[in-house]
């Protein structure tokens, strides 16, 4: 794309005002994703530890409490949409974040297909239904709904939600009368756990259950990937909610379907398991209620894959790690061209798998267990690389650990059950992360051909053409220490593809220090290309007037026409009088 059209979508993009999202539409959406887990999660517990499953989903619980910490720490630093891939981006490099990016992208697709097909099947158990062209048409009725915009998408979630919630309630009542007269139920099932036992060992059992029932946490990171749809303050409340909903329900479910059916039922049941013991404790008219209940919730689900996924690929490209074409809004502030390619990657998936659930869930859980088990390391790396950042929140380094080994053990007990999982994971994830790669150096491939072209040829005039457009951008460096110039230098060589960078440094002539160093600069900047640093890149070195801060920020952006994603500043730290989020979205490499 030229230069001056990204600039212009950019600024149009950026004008549009944002709805922000309150306290209950934003744990809706993200809520609908984890709540759902209760209608799986149990049923998969149950049937790997039987009868320890309620204390497995209450240590899933404390997994979550852990990460609550982590997200609150790193998300509300630098409160931008993208999560993990926007943690790893201000504390490593563009290729571990997108590493982390295309993650999360595999996750909200498999998200969105099992979640798309499960409510069908769900539905099915009523109602005679095609469940593979349904499916198609609920992630495309999903895709028009995100399309629309967020608000009028946060309302359809809100209704799902409390429903969800009403009728989750309902179980725990009915099947708590159930068990009141029927209590003989458990004895059975603690002999056939006791055999379970004497075939595998008991920390084998409850390994396998807490790996197999971190499915449970599914949803968590969601509510990351649009923090920047929230109002102020309510991320952490988004994650405290959550967190309540799986510890109170989760739990208490799986003990009331243990006191229900014996543990052979409920593993017949499988995915189904709520809707069939709803028919044993309520009759059918109360396992109706939970079908339909359960084919919205997990619907929810699907519209929780799509506003996730828009939040996280606008803001990669936004950062160049995918095409700028993703990230124009419509009137409504969605972004459309987002959401129809991954409706069509999604419908591809399911017609390409058949909509086998196993093959995706294999998919999901590893996705979505790496990208929590980056997150925890984003937090630690943070902590190393930007001790100084500004934090409202501070989490303790050896939970941050505990966290992170609570997932990544997750992730090696759901390989070690099934390693064709790995594979099919792997069949996913290396295509696109190939195709993003090649999309971040894009300047080194197109210049490859470009000098391996005959001059003459028609190949090497477009390629120079090309190569002329994607190396022309521009980006501003704020710096107010010369020593860290050759870092700075080398971190914008190696993931960017422009060559042209316009450094400022703030003008303080009450500051000693501060002539110092534009001295220092003035004599290193012009030495850099003399001595043969970094020859490609076009440097130009200013000194602007004012303290750093939002406003130069911005006016270094109008006066230059370079788009705030593209001007990289140091720390913010405390002793700074504004936030990272009044900033306009600049990056921290420094």
């Amino acid at each position: 794309m030229p230069e001056h059209a990204y600039h212009s979508l950019l600024f149009m993009s950026s004008s549009i005002k944002k709805q922000k999202l309150g306290e209950v539409a934003s744990t809706a959406i993200c809520g609908n994703d984890i709540m759902s887990s209760v209608l799986y999660v149990s049923g998969i517990a149950i049937t790997v530890s039987g009868i320890y499953a309620p204390f497995i989903l209450l240590a899933i619980g404390i997994v979550l409490l852990l990460y609550r910490g982590v997200y609150r720490e790193v998300v509300e630093s630098p409160p931008v949409n993208g999560g993990t891939y926007n943690a790893l981006l201000n504390g490593t490099s563009k290729n571990i974040a997108a590493t982390a990016g295309v993650l999360t992208i595999l996750s909200y697709v498999a998200t969105c297909v099992i979640s798309g097909k499960t409510a069908v099947e769900y539905l099915g158990t009523i109602v005679n239904i095609p469940v593979i062209p349904v499916t198609i048409g609920v992630l495309a009725l999903f895709a028009m709904l995100v399309i629309s915009g967020v608000k009028d998408s946060a309302k359809v979630a809100i209704g799902i939600f409390f429903l969800h919630l009403l009728t989750l309630t309902a179980f725990v009542i009915i099947g708590a009368y159930f068990l009141l007269h029927n209590p003989n139920q458990f004895q059975f099932n603690f002999s056939h756990t006791r055999a379970l036992v004497d075939n595998q060992s008991l920390i084998v059992i409850l390994i396998l259950g807490f790996s197999s029932s971190l499915l449970g946490v599914s949803g968590f990171e969601s509510s990351a990937d649009f923090v920047e749809e929230q109002e102020k303050g309510v991320f952490k409340k988004t994650l405290t909610n959550m967190l309540l909903g799986v510890v109170i329900f989760n739990p208490i479910v799986a003990f009331l379907c243990l006191g229900i059916s014996g543990i052979p039922e409920i593993n017949n049941l499988s995915n189904f398991l709520l809707a069939g013991e709803a028919k044993v404790i309520g009759g059918t008219l109360f396992q109706y209620i939970v079908v339909i209940d359960a084919f919205l919730v997990l619907c929810g689900g699907v519209l929780t894959g799509f506003i996730g996924v828009s939040g996280l690929i606008n803001r990669m490209a936004l950062d160049e790690a995918l095409p700028f074409w993703f990230a124009q809004r419509n009137t409504k502030g969605s972004y459309p061209r987002i959401v129809l390619t991954f409706f069509a990657f999604c419908a591809s998936i399911l017609l390409i798998t058949g909509g086998d659930l196993k093959a995706l869930a294999g998919v999901y859980a590893i996705s979505f267990l790496s990208v929590m088990s980056m997150f925890a390391l984003g937090n630690l790396i943070l902590k190393i690389t930007r001790p100084d950042l500004k934090r409202f929140y501070t989490f303790p380094a050896i939970f941050v650990f505990c966290a992170f080994l609570t997932t990544f053990i997750g992730l090696l007990g759901n390989i070690s059950m099934d390693v064709t999982n790995l594979i099919l994971f792997l069949f996913y994830f290396l295509p696109v992360m190939i195709l993003v790669r090649a999309y971040i150096y894009r300047d080194y491939i197109v210049s490859f051909i470009y000098k391996h072209t005959s001059q003459t040829s028609l190949l090497h005039k477009i390629f120079r053409v090309v190569f002329r457009n994607v190396t022309r951008g521009t980006y501003i460096l704020f710096i107010h220490r010369a020593d860290r110039l050759f870092n700075t230098m080398k971190y914008i060589s190696n993931n960017e593809a422009g060559r042209h960078v316009i450094i400022l440094h703030c003008k303080d002539d009450t500051d000693e220090v501060n002539k110092e160093v534009w001295k220092e600069l003035n004599a290193l900047v012009p030495a850099l290309p003399k001595a043969g640093v970094f020859p490609h890149l076009r440097l130009d070195l200013h000194q602007v007037e004012g303290e750093f801060g939002p406003e130069i920020i911005h006016k270094a952006s109008v006066k230059y026409d370079v788009p705030k994603n593209r001007i990289f500043v140091g720390t913010i730290h405390h002793s700074h009088k504004f936030n990272y989020d009044e900033l306009g979205g600049v990056r921290i490499i420094v």
